[in-house]
């Protein structure tokens, strides 16, 4: 007789959601591994304690040094910096954010605070669960070891410190094989921290992987560092779990839609009997007095869903701030790719924001100006941009060129 399962946790897999079970105090098994990326189409989950963690592109990641010790305070400071970042997390969606004691040091505590984005549409399974936390934080690794794994596609990379979670991010890199255009990102994100204070160092480079020899020559050139690849070690679920706590608002307002359509279809009918008898009068009373009160909790929920497209709309024009693709630094490097090797071209004035670039430079040779142009426009990374390059002008030093673009929309998606 098999033993039932005791508990159930929901991980983010290379290619879709993976459902991992356990009995008591037992290491998590995988159950079975299933190719849908939305939690919401997963119908096999066992029965037993649920558990989810939320993939690494879900959140933003936060690093931060604060001048306290007091764990009362570290939300309240986690929140001020994000202020400062930006971040404005849906008030409406439930607990959204948590912070975690990364290192503790005098009066000089390192924290990584994390901000989940609001579950969309399919995002939440339709059984509840328990309890929630974050992907990188349940994967153990050893101290010093840039983690670099793939959840739905994507590339994901993780820093821990003395075993806990430091940093995560997920790429947009979706290459079978971790290539220089994943070392080239990460790089980036370890720089945009190291302009921040926060050093990170990568001694020792780790891939969990299922494949077999991958070509990790680009991790360790690009970052000098050993490789090792390995199985994604079995989830270890964190303790204590997270305080996240997402509210399905779009769950629980079509429960409540079904509700109420299916009190209207009851009053209608309850009208309709009543019609047959009104000439007792008493029916047709208590029908209107129904209808009344049905109106006035309609009216009382209108404000309610104003509000709640409100928050969404806010959310949303966040994006130009926390993602990657519409960074001026990304943005830059992606530009400086599409320079000709050697041609002796370079940009004067770069002017960069999330819909419109500017690029002034000069070259001694037009066909390194023309190749320049020729790049920009096949360039994989910008594809949203739409380049006007007219004929550059020849001068003292050379070619002389002005190049501009625009989001081919005119709007930025994000």
């Amino acid at each position: 007789m098999s033993k039932s399962t005791d508990h159930v946790l929901l991980i983010p897999g290379e290619t879709g959601w993976e459902i991992w079970t356990r009995q008591g105090q037992e290491s998590y098994s995988l159950h079975s591994a299933e190719q849908t990326t939305k939690a919401g189409e997963l119908g096999n989950i066992p029965a037993g304690e649920l558990a989810m963690l939320f993939p690494v592109k879900s959140l933003t990641a936060v690093p931060m040094r604060v001048t306290s010790d007091d764990d009362a305070l570290f939300p309240d400071l986690a929140a001020l910096h994000a202020e400062r970042l930006g971040l404005r997390p849906d008030p409406m969606a439930g607990q959204l954010t948590d912070v975690f004691v990364v290192a503790r040091e005098k009066e000089n505590t390192a924290l990584l605070a994390v901000f989940l984005r609001t579950p969309g549409e399919g995002e939440m399974p339709q059984r509840g669960p328990k309890g929630f936390d974050v992907s990188a934080r349940a994967l153990p690794a050893r101290d010093g070891i840039l983690a670099v794994w793939k959840e739905f596609g994507r590339w994901v990379f993780a820093i821990h410190h003395e075993g806990k979670l430091a940093y995560c991010q997920a790429t947009a890199v979706d290459s079978a094989q971790p290539d220089a255009t994943l070392a080239r990102e990460i790089k980036l994100a370890l720089m945009q921290l190291s302009m921040q204070g926060l050093h990170f160092d990568a001694p020792h480079i780790v891939v969990w992987t299922g494949m077999e020899n991958p070509d990790t020559s680009a991790l360790r050139s690009a970052f000098n560092s050993p490789v090792e690849v390995a199985p994604r070690p079995a989830p270890v679920l964190p303790s204590p779990l997270s305080i996240l706590l997402p509210a399905d608002v779009r769950a629980a307002r079509r429960a409540a839609r079904k509700r109420r359509n299916l009190t209207l279809a009851a009053s209608a009918a309850a009208l309709a009997y009543l019609a047959v008898i009104g000439w007792l009068g008493f029916g047709l009373w208590q029908s209107h007095s129904e209808a009344k009160r049905l109106t006035a909790m309609a009216r009382d929920a209108a404000p309610e869903g104003e509000a709640y497209a409100q928050h969404i709309a806010k959310w949303d024009e966040l994006a130009p701030g926390i993602d990657l693709n519409y960074s001026p630094v990304d943005i830059l490097q992606r530009i400086a790719v599409c320079i000709p090797r050697n041609s002796g071209l370079r940009l004067k004035t770069a002017e960069i924001s999330a819909t419109d670039i500017k690029l002034q430079g000069e070259a001694p040779q037009l066909q390194a100006v023309n190749s320049f142009s020729l790049n920009l426009n096949k360039s994989n990374g910008l594809t949203r941009f739409t380049w006007q390059t007219p004929e550059p002008n020849q001068s003292t030093r050379g070619w002389e060129f002005v190049y501009t673009a625009e989001v081919a929309d005119g709007s930025i998606q994000p």
